[in-house]
């Protein structure tokens, strides 16, 4: 901290500085802490999305292959390529289940920024507390007290 023109204190102008100063590097802070639990959601959003584009996709491949089995099976019933075709469609659909659970455990994971909700209430409250007045911190000088 820089000192006044006397040498021993600073003066209100520098205080002031100071405090822009430094309100400047918290609120930078706090925005870079922001953007980096922010990608961090998004990459896992992105993932749980993907999971269910694959599901999705694999429910119309088995639904397909549930349509040709199923005409298979009417026409032919019993024969052993309308049943391969079914042990092949429910396999999708098992894999299919299996996305789409893995893809809703991604996207429940993906959470806002709470450390910087945290810390930006943590620094409101230390900015309010400064600015209830010297009773409330004694380690403050009294205004117009020089040490």
């Amino acid at each position: 901290m820089s000192m006044g023109q006397n040498g021993e204190e600073p003066t209100v102008g520098q205080l002031v500085a100071n405090a822009s100063k430094e309100l400047s590097n918290l609120v930078r802070s706090e925005i870079e802490l922001a953007k980096t639990e922010l990608k961090k959601t998004a990459v896992a959003a992105g993932t749980g999305a993907g999971m269910f584009a694959a599901a999705g996709f694999l429910v119309l491949l088995a639904v397909i292959l549930l349509c040709i089995a199923a005409a298979y099976g009417l026409t032919a019933a019993g024969l052993h390529p309308a049943i391969a075709f079914l042990i092949v469609a429910g396999a999708f659909l098992l894999i299919a289940a299996v996305l789409a659970l893995i893809g809703m455990r991604a996207l429940k994971s993906a959470k806002g920024p709470q450390r910087t909700i945290d810390s930006a209430k943590e620094s409101v409250e230390a900015l309010k507390a400064i600015g209830k007045g010297p009773e409330d911190h004694p380690a403050l000088p009294e205004p117009g007290v020089r040490r």
